[in-house]
């Protein structure tokens, strides 16, 4: 069963774990939303799922009673200890669970094989974006419910044009679909966030496309630099012929050398190559 506000608070004073807000940890504390994150998932019996940060184990509870096998990574080693004296016991070798940072493990443990696999996480805000480019690298998860606070989620799914349209945005939007997720109020935490949350429902595309390191550092630069026309930017970054080619394709869409980052659609930054 998910963790009451009440019960989270009794817990929380057991151990002697004041929640660390550098590390986002804002408990989860409202059994419906830990439910609806398992459905937005599909979570069935058999299913591989890696959860990011675990905390008290209220999501990880959940996906085990689902009979998922999970991996799971947990940064804070009072709560991974928490973790292993009481989830891992109940859960006949269905936990994986790895004291270590989210950035450095995005998978936590495991295995680099082909078996298909989802990523159920609630994200502190500060790690999300770094994460998720990691993630992006692949393997990629089939799917992944995201808790995520709302400025986060806005990034991921912005449109071109946007003032908050970016590199991340690219990379999310060109490996994944959005599909319906839900608002998650501030007072289903513990302790109460000061921003709204939302479950980000992110399924893989059919024809995914992840983009060489190369590429994504290409990316980041305009971006970085996005007040100035895309011509100027890259002119000592590519090569003349893959330059002059990209921009070709730019002004045959309507854009070219004068545009700036945020006006160009993510099916044309997939055009860009070194």
């Amino acid at each position: 069963m998910p963790l009451t506000p009440s019960l989270t608070r009794a817990v929380l004073a057991e151990l002697g774990h004041r929640p660390n807000r550098k590390l986002g940890q804002n408990f989860l504390v409202d059994g419906n939303i830990v439910l609806k994150s398992l459905q937005l998932a599909g979570v069935a019996a058999g299913d591989c799922v890696v959860e990011i940060g675990p905390g008290l184990g209220t999501l990880t509870g959940a996906l085990l009673d689902a009979g998922a096998e999970v991996w799971a990574v947990e940064f804070d080693p009072r709560l991974h200890s928490h973790l292993v004296a009481t989830l891992v016991p109940r859960a006949n070798g269905r936990l994986h669970l790895l004291h270590g940072d989210a950035v450095e493990h995005p998978c936590a443990a495991r295995p680099a094989d082909s078996r298909p696999f989802k990523i159920v996480a609630n994200l502190p805000y500060s790690i999300s974006t770094p994460w998720l480019d990691r993630v992006l690298g692949g393997p990629l998860p089939e799917r992944m419910v995201l808790m995520l606070q709302q400025e986060a989620a806005q990034r991921y799914v912005a449109a071109e044009g946007s003032k908050i349209f970016g590199a991340i945005s690219i990379l999310v939007q060109s490996a994944y679909a959005v599909e319906p997720g839900h608002k998650v109020p501030a007072a289903c935490f513990h302790p109460r966030p000061d921003i709204e949350s939302v479950l980000l429902n992110l399924g893989r595309r059919p024809a995914p496309f992840v983009f060489p390191p190369a590429v994504k550092s290409l990316i980041r630069a305009c971006f970085q630099q996005r007040r100035k026309q895309l011509g100027s930017i890259l002119r000592d970054k590519l090569p003349a012929g893959a330059a002059a080619a990209w921009f070709a394709r730019l002004t045959a869409a309507g854009f070219g050398p004068q545009s700036r980052a945020e006006q160009v659609p993510v099916a044309l930054w997939r055009e860009l190559t070194v």
